[in-house]
């Protein structure tokens, strides 16, 4: 059975940091793109970041770039997303996501959204980050 798990989610002051995990079970790291989705209060569900343990691709959506970090712990089956210089619209349920990638060699995914063009086969419960201003 495939579990993602996620966790690391609260409350924080706009400015501060945040780190999310995702814990993975039943799936091997890398055949899957692993992504964080959040969906906002009022708002569609939105990709935010992406990572491939099999040729090293990531993404990030242009809200994301230059303040969150996406990383992998193969030995915990753990993907994480660093949020730093966090803002009001960063408040949103987070879910980790996981779709088969087998992975594109040296190239990788080049600069395609997958959050757009995947299809996520497994979805973790969600975690609420909220930022206060």
């Amino acid at each position: 059975e495939v579990q993602l798990q996620a966790s690391g989610g609260g409350l924080v002051q706009a400015g501060g940091s945040l780190r999310l995990s995702c814990v993975a079970s039943g799936i091997t790291f890398d055949r899957y793109a692993i992504c964080w989705f959040r969906r906002a209060p009022g708002k569609k569900r939105e990709g935010v970041s992406c990572i491939s343990r099999a040729d090293g691709s990531t993404y990030y959506a242009d809200s994301a770039k230059g303040r969150f970090t996406i990383s992998s712990d193969d030995a915990r089956n753990t993907v994480y997303l660093g949020m730093n210089n966090l803002k009001s619209d960063d408040t949103a349920i987070y879910y980790c996501t996981a779709a088969t990638y087998r992975g594109l060699g040296s190239t990788g995914w080049g600069p395609i959204d997958p959050t757009s063009l995947f299809e996520f086969q497994f979805w973790g419960q969600g975690t609420l980050v909220t930022v206060s201003s």
